[in-house]
């Protein structure tokens, strides 16, 4: 399985990349890990005869991490479109990819179908496990098995048990970065380089990426590798995604 950082910058768009999505490709499923401006460079990946569902899972509904579902009437997923996310996302999603704001899901060419998590998991095709994280709004982290291996997905959380919960043992735990070396804030928590690292070392996870860097926090990319550095000390294999890097998991 391949891990491919389509969008990496949280916040908005720079010349460092395009906002958060990342596609992991598998025999077993194709799963994309929300939806910012990253998104419309899916189909790069997705073979044009590709005939399985395709799983989206959205963590929260804050712009950056769905601004891409405008550009879903570009794609022909052929096997389908199946998205996952909180409680309440049957009701936002259909408010929000819909007149006056974009085509509505009844106007793609492929059919959608909606799941909210954890509730409705054991409807999916694959092994997917959901827990609430810490942030101003709902936002739920996600750890998956594909190809018998484990992914964990902490986006937009501060540090809180139930990361370390789904990351334990992962083979690759992509989590957020979007403060700096000693940055926080109760009011609006997000992870910086030591408490992501925090997490993989206590979850014993076998690779840390460090995702959805606040654009304003990090203007460049030599910003990213100095967040690296700093948690390399307590998690010897971290790696700073940027946009397009494709990995092994």
């Amino acid at each position: 399985m391949k891990a491919v950082f389509l969008g990496t910058n949280g916040w908005y768009d720079t010349d460092t990349g395009n906002t958060i999505c990342t596609l992991l490709k598998g025999e077993e499923a194709t799963i994309i890990l929300d939806a910012g401006n990253g998104f419309y460079k899916v189909d790069r990946h997705i073979p044009a005869d590709y005939r399985k569902p395709v799983y989206l899972f959205l963590s929260h509904f804050h712009f950056d991490h769905i601004v891409g579902l405008h550009t879903l009437n570009m794609f022909d997923f052929r096997g389908g479109l199946v998205i996952c996310g909180p409680t309440g996302s049957r009701k936002i999603l259909n408010r929000i990819v819909n007149r006056p704001f974009t085509a509505p899901f009844a106007d793609l060419s492929y059919k959608t179908t909606i799941h909210e998590l954890p509730e409705e998991k054991d409807k999916l095709q694959i092994e997917v496990d959901a827990k609430p994280l810490i942030h101003p709004d709902l936002t739920i982290g996600y750890r998956m098995e594909i190809d018998g291996k484990v992914v964990s997905y902490c986006p937009d959380t501060g540090y809180c048990k139930n990361a370390v919960i789904l990351s334990r043992g992962a083979d690759l735990l992509i989590a957020e970065c979007a403060y700096r070396s000693g940055q926080s804030s109760e009011e609006w928590p997000h992870l910086n380089p030591e408490t992501a690292a925090r997490i993989a070392s206590e979850a014993k996870v076998k690779r840390l990426a460090l995702v959805h860097f606040d654009a304003k926090i990090y203007p460049k990319l030599e910003d990213r590798k100095e967040s690296e550095s700093v948690a390399r000390r307590i998690f010897a294999n971290t790696f700073a995604a940027i946009d397009d890097m494709e990995v092994d998991v």
